[in-house]
């Protein structure tokens, strides 16, 4: 059903398959992880936030994206981690300034805007990106 979805969002409005795959799906799909890392930060518990925020992303990095693959090759159709250069970019962006945000432990507002600030920056790439 959901591909059903995709496929008629993609086909009648001007959104991009890239989009959907690398920002709609992601916030629709990782919304209780969302609101359990906002419900533990507000109880002033970050640690457990960062750890449920960055958990699921090396989760999906380290074991859910090479088992696709595998499994891919196995029923027979491909997938590969080929990335272009766009993507690659934005992959290292990301990384660089989640570093950045965690790397003492702590973190401010301002750190939060610019995470929230690059994630919109990347949606609008992704977005006009042909």
């Amino acid at each position: 059903m959901l591909t059903n979805v995709t496929i008629g969002l993609i086909s009648k409005t001007r959104v991009t398959e890239e989009f959907v795959a690398l920002i709609l799906l992601p916030l629709v799909g990782n919304a209780a992880e969302h609101v359990t890392a906002v419900t533990v930060s507000v109880r002033n518990k970050l640690d457990l936030a960062l750890a449920v925020a960055v958990g699921s992303s090396i989760q999906i990095a380290l074991f859910v994206l090479p088992f696709l693959v595998i499994l891919g090759w196995w029923i027979g159709q491909p997938l590969s981690l080929n990335f272009d250069t766009f993507e690659a970019v934005v992959v290292v962006l990301s990384v660089v300034v989640v570093n950045f945000a965690i790397s003492d432990g702590r973190t401010n507002w301002l750190e939060g805007f610019v995470l929230m600030a690059t994630y919109v920056l990347i949606g609008v790439a992704v977005f006009y990106y042909n």
